[in-house]
């Protein structure tokens, strides 16, 4: 027997990883993860703001509404590893869950150290070895794999699982090794973009908006004037523009900033119409006639709001409330229910919560998550070309991948 052998090798121990080796190991194969770091699940542990946003509590075709890329592909792990299974699955293994606005299901901890944690303690019950090393290359034999040659050693395996994520928070390790690895042994990588990633804007309010969060807001987000996305909830102002879950999730649909131009339009006040936001208005007006513009809208805004809203309808902040006309206020409803950014970019895919693009799904069997290209290779997370809106979504299709390779493993086995 060689040397470092095992029936199966996971390269990359975060939560794709950790699920398909656990997977794999609890249907007695003999398995081991390779990490590059020295702590695995990096990415996990910082996930949800250090909270981690581990599913969402929703139905498969729920979790398949909000994916944005090869949803037909994944459907046949979400529906063998559904969120219900999910949630079984971490609560037997230790961890107590909770649902919150959004059916977002957190640990009861609110600690995504202990999610990681009592996966690693799980995976090392059921025997799975782990070792620090970094791989460099697939081996491959007559179409098969054979081992994986690493920095500081060279492991051989019957099956390989390469679980190494994307381009996003590259900080945690996620670097694009696998893809490297991927395309060495014949596989396509799509165009790799950031998505889920905070909005650069060249307006000068955003600076002066810094650290401002606005809550139950309609975001639209506009492609060459053309509505690509429409939501409501929550975002924030930072000194280079505008991020946030409505932000965030606006971004997975801007594609193509070299050719097309996009922009967000934020409505202020959603829950009236411009009739009654102007009744609003005048209602509000009616109890300070006397004050000065600037001071007028303290009930309709929150104070940081105030100056940049009055800046974008011309009105004189220093004019008197009973002179404005019924023009002016109608610049200030516009203002209210047009509050828009034009967009100058992402920040950077460094700072994208997750990465467009990946491995192409036509080169990977959809029910087994085993390559089409070499026997005994499989994918699972985020190295694939999958991507999903945030809320816990983007962990189910890792889990869910990482469950199916795994159970895979298995049943090629027998």
């Amino acid at each position: 027997m060689k040397k470092n052998k095992s029936h199966v090798l996971v390269v990359g121990g975060g939560p794709s990883g950790l699920m398909a080796a656990i997977s794999a190991a609890e249907n007695g194969l003999d398995t081991a993860i390779i990490e590059k770091n020295d702590k695995l699940a990096q990415k996990l542990r910082i996930s949800g703001k250090g909270r981690c946003n581990i599913l969402n509590n929703c139905s498969v075709e729920e979790v398949v509404s909000e994916i944005n890329s090869n949803r037909k592909f994944i459907k046949s792990a979400l529906y063998k590893f559904s969120p219900s299974d999910a949630h079984n699955f971490f609560e037997n293994v230790g961890i107590k869950l909770k649902t919150e606005r959004g059916r977002r299901v957190f640990p009861q901890s609110d600690d995504a150290d202990e999610v990681a944690d009592k996966l690693i303690r799980y995976a090392k019950s059921l025997g799975v070895k782990i070792y620090r090393d970094k791989a460099q290359d697939i081996l491959i034999e007559g179409g098969n794999v054979v081992g994986l040659k690493c920095e500081g050693s060279t492991f051989y395996c019957e099956k390989l699982v390469l679980c190494t994520g994307g381009l996003s928070y590259p900080g945690t390790g996620s670097t694009g090794d696998g893809h490297k690895m991927a395309a060495k042994a014949g596989h396509s990588i799509t165009e790799i973009r950031p998505s889920l990633v905070p909005l650069k804007t060249k307006d000068k309010a955003c600076a002066e908006l810094s650290g401002v969060t606005l809550k139950n807001v309609r975001l639209k987000a506009y492609e060459n004037d053309k509505e690509i996305f429409d939501g409501f909830g929550e975002m924030l102002f930072a000194h280079f523009g505008l991020t946030g879950p409505l932000i965030l999730s606006a971004s997975a649909h801007m594609e193509d900033f070299t050719n097309k131009k996009y922009h967000i339009s934020i409505d202020l006040k959603p829950a009236l119409s411009e009739k009654k936001l102007d009744e609003r208005i005048l209602r509000d007006f009616s109890e300070v006639l006397n004050k000065n513009f600037k001071n007028s809208l303290d009930k309709l805004l929150i104070k940081a709001l105030i100056p940049v809203v009055i800046d974008r309808t011309g009105i004189d902040p220093e004019k008197k409330v009973n002179t404005i006309s019924r023009e002016e206020r109608s610049r200030l409803v516009s203002a209210l229910k047009n509050f828009d950014f034009d967009i100058a970019g992402p920040l950077g895919i460094s700072a994208a919560i997750v990465t467009k693009g990946g491995i192409s799904v036509d080169e990977v069997n959809p029910n087994t998550m085993e390559s089409k290209l070499v026997k005994g290779l499989y994918f699972a997370g985020e190295i694939l070309d999958l991507d999903a809106y945030t809320g816990g979504y983007n962990l189910q299709i890792a889990w869910s991948s990482g469950r199916l390779a795994g159970i895979s493993l298995a049943k090629e086995n027998k």
